[in-house]
């Protein structure tokens, strides 16, 4: 059957009238273009076995991040109530000094396979890297383990999506909070990747973190919680400084952890009050009845030792 001669023309003069303009219009529909729409921006998405909570955090963090400029990540679970909280989990940041904790368990679970214990080198070492932030014991570290111990644990941690940096530059490794939230996990449960002596270690020097690097997650956290932290920050030319914090924390009745990331802030602090605006809303939600005088203030002058990156001193 012969299609009709005016179809044939309109269909005609719709393809010309497009290729002669250097679009492709569609047949069949209007002519007139449709705007492209802006793929919405990531939300926070919590989930709790506590009623009314999940919806509390999810505003909350929202408030708490409102107006801010940069990228921020956020990742939290609190097992006393069966809370996650999730924001960009899936976004890479260039890790700063936060991947010392990833060093430091990666060593213990190569001395766990020979039955060994940490020399008294390794143990000087791995204290100053984690309370001092330490970057040249971070390096001596990093070079004894190479590349394929630190990307054997990864593995067995599950840390998917963990890049460790090339060329030495271990700050320059990939992360995200997902895998954060894995290694945290790690390190505050038992499992059968850490034993229970190396997670204990891990904790005891994160608790230990000289008070000027004590900013971050710990921020608005109850007096009568249990503080463990290690944050990270770097500089470079694209996507500003970047400023990390993860943290565990246990007591008052809570078991939780929480990481944040961030890249495209125009200053450290400013990175670091975007970190500590969203610690303020987590420990408050999760503890409400601590008092505001009793939860803890870090210090108004965050320091961290810089980290070595491509091109600089």
């Amino acid at each position: 059957m012969k299609h009709p001669v005016s179809g044939i023309s309109r269909r005609a003069r719709v393809l010309s009238a497009g290729l002669a303009a250097g679009v492709l219009v569609p047949l069949g529909t209007a002519s007139v273009a449709t705007p492209a729409v802006a793929a919405a921006a990531p939300k926070v998405t919590c989930t709790s076995a506590q009623s009314g909570l999940a919806a509390k955090l999810t505003k909350d963090i929202t408030a708490a991040l409102k107006n801010r400029k940069g990228t921020v990540a956020v990742g939290l679970r609190d097992r006393t109530t069966g809370t996650t909280c999730t924001l960009r989990a899936g976004t890479s940041f260039d890790s700063a000094s936060v991947v010392k904790v990833t060093v430091l368990a990666a060593l213990l679970w190569d001395a766990k396979k020979t039955d060994r214990k940490l020399s008294a080198r390794e143990s000087d070492l791995t204290y100053s890297m984690i309370t001092k932030s330490d970057n040249a014991a971070t390096s001596k570290l990093w070079s004894q383990l190479g590349t394929g111990k630190i990307k054997a644990f990864l593995r067995a941690a599950k840390m998917t999506n963990t890049v460790p940096g090339s060329g030495g530059y271990w700050g320059l490794t990939r992360i995200n909070a997902a895998d954060e939230q894995k290694l945290l996990a790690l390190v505050t449960a038992q499992n059968s990747v850490l034993s229970d002596n190396a997670r204990a270690y891990i904790l005891k020097l994160m608790n230990k973190v000289v008070s000027s690097q004590r900013w971050g997650t710990p921020a608005g956290a109850p007096s009568g919680v249990k503080i463990h932290v290690k944050n990270g920050w770097l500089q470079r030319s694209t996507h500003g400084w970047r400023v990390h914090s993860i943290g565990a924390f246990n007591g008052g009745g809570h078991d939780y952890t929480l990481s944040v990331l961030t890249h495209g802030n125009s200053t450290m602090n400013y990175g670091v009050a975007t970190i500590q605006g969203v610690a303020k809303a987590v420990h408050k939600d999760l503890t409400p009845s601590a008092s505001a005088a009793g939860r803890y203030a870090p210090t108004d002058t965050p320091r961290e030792a810089f980290v070595a990156v491509p091109g600089s001193s």
